[in-house]
């Protein structure tokens, strides 16, 4: 038995003809009244195609009602007596978003994106409600095999269809999500990682700037009594509480892993006339360090082929001796002792590499565990995040909370290039694709023409896996709640967004310049999305569809406090602002660290 057509329509579908066609837009003329009130915003529309067994779906962008008076037809009882009535004159304009076919060769019942023909004048239009919608909705997950499905919650317009996206294509051209304070990203974010952990063997990343998916690694007990399964590992940035005893879960950037320019970037000032010669003599003191290791480890294959990039261990204190000699060291002239080639030029940046070697800010970097100088300490590290092992969680939480803003965009740059790195030099066969989640992106990927140089380093190095991440298997979830705070260049590459309540006009506009000029109308409602309600747009999903999110079942810690509430409830704890205060002065919180430990074991 033939599988039925899921579109069928009658007479009282029918909302009027093809009145207007504008490549993607058409404006349909309505005839039949009484359906306008049911049409809104959103509602989706079948136009008649070429054939019978072939729909072009639009969905409503605009819904006009104007009112003209015209004369009515002359009263047989008294013909010279003209009447005027007024008539509605109503239009839709609906945006083209797919085409559907009873039939398409073998396959029955099938839609595609985009429109293989234009309206005519005069075909017949027909609104899509009832079991039409529903039956419609449920073909979008349809052909989606069940290893692709990423179940996100329902459709608005259809509460009993599930809103299935597509999972590979949301993270194979790199994905975004957007939207202002409150409307619900942190639980989007939580929401998708949840559904990954059901992946046996899922590699996300998450770049967590204020601690707030810590829950996922360690779940509050909930309302019941009941602790929920953790579905994430937590690690964090070294803080300088940290240094002394570092705890499992503490990962350190040791200064020997920045390349060149990260290190100048933080160090060089660009503007002293002595910069070209500081950073000469430290490119070649640098590569002399590392060059020593190489032939102390007898690793006479890198050796030959290593530059002042390769991450190469070498003491800190070495280089900063070297340099030291080269500022005081006297030349010889006829006569005696003259001024020295680099004497005195190098002060400033002797001085700018000391104070930062010596905050306990820095000290991730700059003061790492003895271990952190062995040969084989990188790959070890590296493999706890990309390659966990067996009963280890795939998804990997990364407190950044504690690094200094100052250094923020250069740390979670480097952190993101040695990763990809990693990719892209392993063999291609062996490579298992995993994701950056970089939650809070506008704090250190902002547009290139407002970056510094720290910024700058950045910038590079998630363009270049924004640009070329999917070739090797790396892919980026960009956060944030000011799209116009982000690089345009990592936004342009995007190929997906969950796009949530968003009620600025300059990141409104940036949103709609990364759309087709076709889906303009339907991001006019983005201020008024409600919370956890989100347009889903891309490669993921065959429809533009505005969504209600499912509520993850481990909630992030980033909800937003009940104020008014809590005003009538709850007192000012005096012991807890003395406490705080001396955790401000140690830069370290002794809770959160003890926490993180205990969840890293699992």
């Amino acid at each position: 038995m033939s599988e039925a057509p899921i579109l069928t329509f009658d007479a009282p579908n029918k909302l009027g003809k093809v009145a207007a066609v504008d490549t993607s837009r058409v404006l349909i003329a309505v005839e039949n009244a009484a359906l306008l009130p049911r049409a809104s915003v959103g509602s989706l529309v079948a136009i008649q195609g070429t054939t019978a067994q072939e729909f072009l779906i639009g969905m409503t962008e605009r819904v006009t009602r104007q009112l003209r008076e015209e004369t009515a037809p002359p009263d047989p009882m008294a013909p010279t007596t003209l009447a005027v009535e007024v008539v509605p004159d109503d239009a839709l304009r609906v945006v083209l978003l797919g085409t559907y076919r009873t039939v398409e060769g073998t396959v029955r019942n099938r839609f595609k994106r985009g429109a293989d023909s234009f309206p005519q004048i005069d075909r017949d239009c027909f609104l899509i409600e009832g079991g039409n919608l529903q039956r419609f909705m449920g073909l979008l997950g349809k052909d989606l095999d069940e290893k692709e499905r990423l179940e996100l919650g329902h459709f608005v317009i259809d509460q009993s269809a599930a809103a299935i996206a597509n999972g590979d294509r949301l993270f194979q051209r790199h994905a975004a999500i957007l939207g202002s304070t409150g409307s619900g990203k942190s639980c989007a974010v939580s929401l998708i990682l949840e559904r990954a952990h059901a992946r046996k063997h899922a590699n996300i990343i998450v770049f967590d700037m204020h601690g707030e998916y810590a829950s996922l690694a360690s779940p509050p007990a909930q309302k019941d009594g009941t602790k929920p399964m953790s579905i994430a590992a937590a690690f964090k940035i070294a803080g300088p509480g940290d240094l002394a005893k570092p705890p499992e879960n503490a990962l350190f950037l040791p200064y020997w892993l920045l390349n060149r320019e990260e290190m100048l970037s933080m160090i060089l000032d660009r503007s002293d006339q002595n910069a070209p010669n500081q950073a000469s003599r430290f490119t070649l003191h640098v590569r002399s360090l590392k060059e020593g290791t190489l032939t102390a480890e007898k690793q006479t294959d890198v050796k030959a082929t290593f530059t002042v990039d390769s991450p190469i261990p070498y003491k800190l204190n070495e280089l900063i001796q070297l340099l030291e000699t080269d500022n005081t060291t006297k030349g010889v002239g006829k006569t005696g002792p003259v001024k020295g080639e680099w004497e005195d030029r190098l002060t400033r940046f002797i001085s700018r590499l000391a104070a930062k070697a010596e905050d306990r800010r820095y000290g991730f970097m700059f003061k790492p565990p003895d271990i952190a100088l062995n040969y084989d300490w990188l790959a070890r590290q590296i493999t706890k995040l990309l390659a966990p092992g067996e009963g280890k969680h795939g998804i990997k939480v990364v407190d950044f909370s504690e690094v200094p803003s100052d250094v923020l965009p250069v740390v979670t740059g480097v952190f993101a290039r040695l990763l990809y790195d990693v990719q892209f030099w392993m063999q291609p066969e062996k490579r298992t694709p995993f994701v950056f989640v970089c939650d809070e992106a506008h704090l250190y990927l902002p547009v290139r023409e407002d970056a510094d140089a720290v910024e700058k380093q950045a910038l590079y190095s998630f363009e270049r896996i924004a640009k070329e991440g999917r070739k090797y298997g790396v892919s980026l979830l960009v956060v944030s709640q000011r799209p116009s705070d982000v690089s345009r260049t990592i936004l342009s590459q995007c190929n997906n967004f969950l796009i949530l309540r968003l009620t600025n006009d300059q990141d409104q506009n940036v949103v709609r310049r990364l759309m087709p000029d076709s889906l303009g109308g339907v991001l006019d409602g983005l201020p008024l999305l409600d919370t956890g309600e989100a347009l889903l747009l891309g490669d993921a999903i065959l429809l533009p569809a505005r969504i209600k999110l499912k509520f993850p079942s481990i909630e992030p810690l980033s909800q937003t406090r009940n104020f008014w509430q809590e005003w009538g409830e709850m007192a000012p704890d005096s012991v807890a602002v003395a406490a705080a205060v001396e955790t401000l002065r140690r830069q370290s919180r002794p809770a959160e660290k003890n926490r993180l430990k205990h969840t890293n074991a699992v």
